[in-house]
C-alpha cells in the first residue's frame, strides 16, 4: 500500500464513520491496523466484501474479495437487492441493474466504476450485444479491458452478468 493509498483509505474511512456509513470507526481502525501489520510482515491481506446495496450471493461465494489493492467481484446479474426479483425483461433494463449492483459492490470495497481495469460480461444472446453496449458505455467511459461472451444460460434466467477487477483506494 502506497502512502497515497493509505491516506485515501484513512480519509474515506473517517468520512464514512462521520456520516454513519460503512463500519463503525473503531472497527475501521482495527481492520486498518491488522492490514498494516500484515503488510509490514509481507503477508497477503484478503478481505471479504459484503453490502446490502447489492443482491446477496446466491451460492457459496462472496460478493467480492480485495487482495493487494485490487477488488475482484463476483458476477452481478440484474436482481433487485430489495426484492430479489429480476429487474425487467429487456437487456437494457437488466444491464442497468447489473451495473448498479456492480457499482454497489465496488463502492463497498472502497472502489468504483471509474477504477475498473477489466470486466467480463456474459450475455444470454449475442444478438443483444449492441443494446448491451449502449448501456455499458454510459457507465464505463474509461473503456476498461473487457471480454464479452455468449453463454447457454445464466442464474435465475438473467440476460446479462458482469464481473470486474478494479483498483481500490483511488478517487
Amino acid at each position: 500500500m502506497t502512502k497515497e493509498e493509505f491516506d485515501a483509505k484513512m480519509v474515506r474511512g473517517l468520512a464514512q464513520a462521520k456520516a454513519g456509513e460503512g463500519i463503525p470507526a473503531n472497527e475501521f481502525f482495527d481492520a486498518l491496523e491488522k492490514e498494516i501489520n500484515a503488510i509490514i510482515k509481507g503477508e497477503t491481506v484478503m478481505k471479504t466484501i459484503h453490502t446490502d446495496n447489492a443482491p446477496a450471493a446466491i451460492g457459496p461465494y462472496s460478493q467480492a474479495m480485495v487482495v493487494n489493492g485490487l477488488v475482484y467481484t463476483s458476477g452481478q446479474i440484474a436482481l433487485n437487492p430489495q426484492t430479489g426479483a429480476l429487474a425487467g425483461d429487456t437487456i437494457e433494463a437488466q444491464t442497468e441493474q447489473a451495473i448498479q449492483n456492480l457499482k454497489a459492490v465496488l463502492e463497498a470495497a472502497g472502489s468504483g466504476l471509474q477504477n475498473v481495469v477489466k470486466t467480463t460480461c456474459f450475455l444470454q444472446r449475442m444478438s443483444d450485444f449492441a443494446a448491451f453496449n449502449a448501456i455499458y458505455e454510459k457507465h464505463f467511459p474509461g473503456k476498461p479491458a473487457r471480454s464479452c461472451v455468449e453463454v447457454a444460460a445464466l442464474p435465475k434466467g438473467a440476460l446479462v452478468e458482469i464481473e470486474a477487477v478494479a483498483e481500490v483506494g483511488k478517487p
